[in-house]
């Protein structure tokens, strides 16, 4: 059986780098909540519809 036929998932987690107080976070790529940095407040992901609009620096994806 070929593996072509197989679907992958599309979504992943990304480890995230606030840009206001350095802290990284665990965001998920499809969030359809804003998701805001635990230590200042500011917004590291804004929902879509789809994939979510990364608003930090993606560090590293799980």
């Amino acid at each position: 059986m070929p593996r072509d036929l197989i679907a992958s998932p599309k979504s992943r987690f990304l480890e995230v780098k606030c840009t206001g107080c350095g802290n990284q976070q665990t965001v998920y790529s499809h969030s359809a909540r804003v998701v805001k940095c635990r230590v200042c407040g500011a917004e590291l992901a804004k929902p879509t519809g789809g994939e979510a609009e990364i608003l930090g620096e993606t560090v590293a994806v799980h």
